[in-house]
């Protein structure tokens, strides 16, 4: 089940697994795509073949390469004795006494007092799920739904009907968009195997979308969010240059694929509007079949069974096609605002193998509390807990909030909540900062 024989290949990794001992420096060496080590409190396992069937998938665990998992493995496995039966076989041995527990670069005092905080946060029930809440927000979102279908059923389908039944659909689908991100997060129920079949149902039958193309991207942005080549996020293929130092690197390296200093501009006409209608449907459709996951083809195939059973009596088979493509052009401006005000704006950098916390923080902001904004970003507002705490019930984050800024007040880890419109603006004003900074590196360097 482990990498034991691939190990074995190596006259040195051979006879350091004879000892069971290892050095920082030795662990560090195992990063590259053949040869995966990785250390989980003080104890090192060879995952170089176990890759492959890790339930994450292969390139979320494969970030860890040659670092220390211990933080990340405790942040997304909610049953830890349940997996460590998975890390029995790759283990090959563990730390030399006069190693250090963490990575000689972190701050080892923000680590431990970051595991004080989250042991507190079990203990203050802050993880246990409150179900009226779940039911609620599944109720309303069924409830949009079948308000949008009556209205066309008792007006018709004028434009004043068919806008306002978009509108209905749209919302249902962004607020389905933020209650298939609990149970893909497995925040829910206390066993995996029921948020799993849950989240297919979610995503697939209420979203049209795939569980497991979700898991593959969502779970790779929180194990290193804003960090360039291993955050699918950040991931722009081009079309646009983020932070401060991939500007500048395209610029010297006098790379022009478009011309980023009116990304700002061109933002609009190809971020909010296409994301989802086409960029992600793309994804969707080429993930399911190249993996053969005839599942989640199943569950998505479902969502538009039930859509067009609903809509093609009104409007005909292209005109239901016509307003899905709008119910999704409008819920795709919805997303991308939410999900890129927390981010966009922050630091975006190369692997700096930091703490947990710090590499949270520096990554995201909070949006300020209130009604709206918690209903309106689906609690997504509280990004830093979120990201601190990513299978903590979103209905704990205010609760856990202010214990974080203490935390972060006490090391000196920035702590920003911005305004939900001053979070809307920072992500135009940071793409016009950073193609300037394009701009200038190219003309000038």
């Amino acid at each position: 089940m482990g990498g034991g024989g691939q190990l074995a290949d190596t006259p040195e990794a051979g006879s350091s697994r004879d000892a069971g001992v290892f050095t920082w420096e030795e662990v560090q060496k195992h990063s590259s795509r053949k040869d995966q080590w990785l250390v989980i409190n003080r104890k090192v396992y060879n995952i170089t073949q176990w890759t492959k069937r890790h339930p994450g998938g292969s390139s979320v665990i494969s970030l860890y390469a040659g670092e220390d998992a211990t933080e990340a493995f405790t942040a997304f496995h909610p049953d830890l004795n349940f997996v460590r039966k998975f890390l029995k076989p790759l283990l090959i041995g563990e730390l030399a006494a006069a190693e250090p527990s963490q990575d000689p670069n972190k701050n080892i005092a923000i680590i431990e007092d970051f595991e004080r905080l989250r042991v507190q946060a079990e203990k203050d029930g802050l993880f246990k799920t409150k179900p009226l809440f779940f039911c609620l927000h599944l109720g309303h979102i069924l409830l949009l739904e079948i308000l949008a279908w009556t209205l066309v059923w008792l007006w018709g389908t004028g434009w004043t009907v068919t806008l306002l039944c978009a509108a209905l659909l749209a919302t249902s689908q962004a607020q389905a968009g933020w209650l298939q991100h609990d149970f893909g997060h497995l925040s829910v129920f206390k066993k995996s195997k029921w948020n799993h079949l849950v989240h297919k149902f979610v995503i697939g039958h209420l979203k049209g979308a795939s569980a497991s193309w979700w898991n593959h991207l969502h779970y790779r942005h929180h194990s290193k969010p804003n960090v360039l080549d291993k955050d699918p996020d950040v991931n722009m293929s081009g079309l646009f240059v983020l932070g401060a130092v991939q500007p500048v690197e395209y610029g010297i390296k006098k790379i022009k694929h478009m011309p980023y200093n009116h990304q700002h501009q061109y933002f609009f006409l190809l971020g909010p509007p296409l994301l989802i209608p086409v960029v992600f449907n793309l994804q969707i459709l080429t993930t399911m079949i190249s993996r053969r996951d005839w599942v989640d083809l199943a569950w998505y195939v479902s969502f538009y069974l039930r859509f067009f059973y609903c809509y093609i009596p009104f409007y005909g088979f292209l005109g239901s096609v016509a307003l899905i493509t709008f119910v999704r052009f409008l819920e795709s401006h919805w997303f991308v605002w939410v999900t890129q005000m927390n981010h966009l704006p922050m630091e975006i950098d190369h692997e700096r193998r930091q703490e947990w916390l710090t590499t949270q923080l520096q990554a995201t902001c909070n949006i300020e509390q209130s009604f709206f904004n918690d209903w309106f970003s689906g609690h997504l507002n509280f990004q830093i807990e979120h990201h601190l705490f990513p299978r903590m019930p979103r209905h704990s984050y205010h609760l856990v909030a202010p214990q974080v800024r203490e935390l972060c007040k006490k090391h000196g880890v920035p702590y920003q909540i911005k305004s939900l419109w001053r979070a809307m603006a920072d992500v135009v004003s940071s793409l016009k900062t950073s193609g300037d900074l394009w701009l200038d590196a190219y003309l000038h360097k």
